[in-house]
């Protein structure tokens, strides 16, 4: 059960900061080629705060499920399920908005 909740906060964590680099060093380079193929020079800023946005709400959600199991609350599920979601969405809309489609 503790393995459980220092991984779940590990990889949200991992995802916060992600997303902070994105968000704030503009680091274009995480993302796959084809996710920023179609992305105009002038659109990354918008872009990177929106996709650092899209991977920051996740790891919130991963952090705050790992410490609710830590404190043994059965819904802990609930913010996982609803950053992971949130996340989708954010990034979804911002890869429809800046690069025009979601997959090629």
């Amino acid at each position: 059960m503790i393995i459980g909740c220092i991984t779940l906060s590990a990889v949200g964590i991992l995802f916060i900061i992600l997303g902070h680099i994105l968000r704030k060093q503009q680091k274009l380079s995480l993302l796959h080629a084809y996710h920023r193929k179609h992305v105009r020079r002038e659109d990354i800023p918008a872009y990177t705060k929106r996709m650092g946005l899209g991977m920051t709400l996740p790891g919130a959600g991963f952090c705050l499920a790992g410490v609710m199991m830590l404190f043994s609350l059965k819904l802990w599920w609930i913010p996982l399920t609803a950053g992971f979601l949130a996340g989708i969405l954010v990034m979804h809309c911002a890869q429809i908005r800046y690069n025009g489609r979601w997959f090629d």
